[in-house]
């Protein structure tokens, strides 16, 4: 895993296409900003698992 130190306002590029930029820190929660193409898929990690778990129990 890379870790990387941001402060708000400041960004992280993922590829060309992908941005995601610190927004806001209070406490300890950060709110990011994400700038992707749409044919990219952005969810929270929970909800990525959901339809992970989803798709796995659909019949063939």
């Amino acid at each position: 895993m890379l870790v990387l130190s941001r402060q708000k306002d400041e960004s992280i590029m993922i590829g060309d296409d992908v941005e995601i930029t610190i927004v806001d820190v209070r406490g300890d929660k950060v709110r990011l900003g994400i700038t992707a193409p749409k044919s990219i898929p952005v969810h929270r990690r929970e909800v990525y698992d959901a339809i992970q778990r989803e798709k796995s129990q659909k019949p063939a």
